[in-house]
């Protein structure tokens, strides 16, 4: 450390603006001057202590250097990652990355799509010396899992080629976020086909509406299909026989292009050679004698699945994972064409702000049942949003009984006014037992007149272990018991329940019920307005604390946006008597608790703190109402809680009115 302050003290290393720092944050700031001058060994041998101190000093790239080293000696490197995310994003936004690896991704993520295409931000400009240059973009490029394609990457396949070989070794994930010219040869495409059929890259984001790119990217990846945009395009690169300009589209962008760029790399960069198929005979049609639909037929054919690699052939990466945000019926039109065949498609992902036209969704439920009446088919995971109705949600579990993860979203909810399968209310005897594991119904407008569109699949999914139900609102006078008297008779293997925006505040007994018939790991009651009919709300709570406290499995819980205010008190008694709950993470944010009822709280806590250190989300509670009484909370829960606070604003007439709500 003396060697440390003795670098110090050069006077061209303290800003005269930072003289209120203390010695040890100057010697800090010392070692990350000159942390190459000193050596990794010099840092390594330092105390544990001043470790950890140090962590929030380094740089992106000192960090990740240290890193292994450190975990050697059982130190991580977590709180030097979440310092940056702090730094880019501020005090006051809640960090919720729990391992190191996380943390260490989502800040190489973000400052490599930065500095990569040279978007600004401050942090960037503030740390610029240290994160634009050619070890930044290697340490990062080594380490992150997603790459979007967005403004051209004309630079991987020159200067920086050497990067490319990184990424592919490491993108799992490849984002298409802008809309590609296929009809020429492009850098966008050979860097896509890098990626997607050189790379290890298993999962696609479509970000833009793009029906021929859609297409591109389907065939020959499971699917045969040519839609009516890519064959009208490879029939007038046929018509004007230039072979150049179609190799883009018919190789995918990958023999020709392949063969141009390893002539320009160095030697010790090697790509693989591809030999086109058939190549000598599409030149033999150059003289546009040939008759078209023979040229189409031969395009075809030579778009056909392999059997497998050739000799010196470029490889065909499989897509299994596909996610398309902007679905339109375009979208529809390819996708319900190639899914039949699109065998390695392990999951589906579609989105749109809009509801779905229902032509559509009956299409895609046609193309599912295809796609899994073959002993080939490999889909259990769907996600569709926006369904125009409830009643759909049946159509698709029909279309796909293998489904073990169904996310909808439903964007008008009122039954009967539309086609079902079945009349509301009527159990189903020869509906199957469904393998659902994971279930998550969102619904967004309107209410359900009620509740057996959803209890009828509860009750046929005696696996499931994950539910997430939101917006299911009732009309007046109405109950959600049944909701709840179903999962604890049907769903004993739930370990995951998350219940949003509905009222729940008559069905404390239910609740105390499945409580005591399901093992949860995690449950999430959020903006159920739990407390809203109860006479004696403490009382009440604390029957619902008791029960909690049973569950020696529920290491996280989430009551926010409930209303609980002064009551939050009760909620201490978690981890009071012989068998304090295990509990790891606490939501009570959006409950409108004031600082001098988080002061009651934090005293109640430190006579019986939790077992292990608590994650506390507090976000969103008016603590500007009296900041000195708020702070003292904070200070008194230190020892044994993170406590994830933002910025209220109570002068936010928008803000209280939310928070009385």
């Amino acid at each position: 450390m003396l060697a440390m302050g003795d670098t110090a003290r050069k006077a061209d290393l303290i800003n005269p603006k930072d003289a209120c720092l203390t010695l040890k944050e100057i010697c800090f700031l010392a070692v990350r001057e000159h942390y190459d001058a000193l050596g990794i060994e010099a840092v390594i041998d330092l105390p544990t202590p001043l470790i950890k101190g140090l962590l929030l000093h380094l740089t992106v790239c000192q960090l990740d250097e240290l890193q292994p080293a450190l975990n050697k000696r059982g130190i991580s490197t977590h709180a030097g990652w979440i310092g940056v995310l702090q730094e880019m994003r501020g005090l006051n936004h809640a960090i919720k990355f729990h391992t190191e690896e996380e943390a260490k991704h989502e800040v190489m993520r973000i400052i490599f799509t930065l500095v990569f295409y040279g978007y600004t931000s401050q942090f960037v400009q503030k740390n610029i010396t240290h994160l634009n240059t050619p070890s930044f973009l290697l340490a990062a490029a080594k380490c992150i899992k997603y790459f979007s394609l967005d403004t051209p990457v004309e630079s991987l396949t020159s200067e920086r080629r050497h990067l490319l070989k990184l990424l592919e070794k490491g993108i799992r994930t490849v984002c298409v976020s802008k809309c590609m010219d296929l009809s020429d040869r492009k850098t966008d495409l050979y860097v896509l086909h890098r990626l997607l059929d050189h790379g290890v890259a298993k999962k696609v984001v479509i970000d833009v509406k793009c029906s021929l790119m859609l297409s591109w990217i389907l065939l020959n990846r499971g699917s045969q299909f040519v839609s009516p945009e890519l064959r009208s395009l490879m029939q007038r690169k046929m018509a004007t026989c230039n072979l150049q300009a179609y190799s883009a589209i018919a190789d995918r962008a990958s023999c020709g292009l392949c063969i141009k760029t390893a002539a320009s790399e160095d030697q010790d960069d090697h790509v693989v050679p591809c030999k086109r198929l058939k190549l000598d005979c599409v030149e033999e049609k150059e003289s546009g004698k040939a008759n078209l639909d023979v040229d189409l037929k031969f395009l075809c054919q030579t778009f056909a699945p392999r059997e497998g690699p050739s000799a010196g052939a470029c490889p065909w990466g499989q897509i299994e994972c596909l996610e398309i945000r902007k679905c339109v019926s375009d979208t529809f039109t390819v996708l319900n064409n190639a899914l039949p065949t699109c065998f390695f498609l392990r999951s589906l992902t579609l989105h749109s702000i809009t509801s779905f036209r229902d032509a559509d969704v009956l299409g895609l439920a046609k193309a599912l049942k295809t796609l899994t009446e073959s002993c080939r088919s490999s889909l259990t995971e769907l996600s569709v949003s926006v369904l125009p109705y409830a009643g759909l949600l049946e159509f698709l579990l029909d279309a796909n009984p293998h489904l073990t993860s169904l996310h909808v979203e439903i964007q008008t909810a009122m039954l009967g006014s539309r086609l079902l399968l079945r009349h509301p209310g009527a159990e189903d005897p020869d509906m199957p037992e469904l393998p659902l594991q994971k279930l998550s119904v969102k619904v967004a407008e309107l209410q359900l007149t009620d509740l057996h569109f959803i209890t009828n699949v509860l009750r046929h999914s005696p696996h499931l272990t994950s539910l997430h139900i939101a917006g299911m609102r009732l009309p007046t006078g109405s109950s959600q018991s049944l909701l709840l008297s179903t999962l604890s008779g049907s769903n004993q293997l739930l370990r995951s329940l998350h219940l949003e925006d509905v009222k729940l505040s008559d069905c404390l007994p239910e609740i105390l019920n499945l409580l005591r018939n399901c093992k949860l790991e995690e449950l999430r009651l959020n903006d159920c307005r739990l407390l809203e009919r109860w006479s004696d709300k403490q009382e009440s709570l604390h029957q619902l604390v008791c029960a909690l406290r049973t569950l020696p499995s529920l290491h996280t819980l989430s009551l926010a946006q409930n209303r609980i205010a002064k009551n939050v008190c009760v909620l201490a008694d978690l981890f009071s008597g012989p068998s304090p709950s295990p509990l790891k993470r606490l939501n009570i944010s959006s409950n409108f608790i004031l600082p001098a009822e988080l002061l009651e709280f934090s005293r109640r806590l430190r006579k019986h703190p939790p077992p292990q250190r608590l994650t506390l989300d507090l976000r969103k509670n008016p603590g500007d109402r009296d900041p000195d009484t708020w702070s003292s909370a904070l200070h008194r829960l230190q020892p044994f809680c993170v406590s994830l606070v933002e910025g209220w604003s109570s002068s936010n007439t928008m803000a209280d009115y939310i928070s009385n709500m």
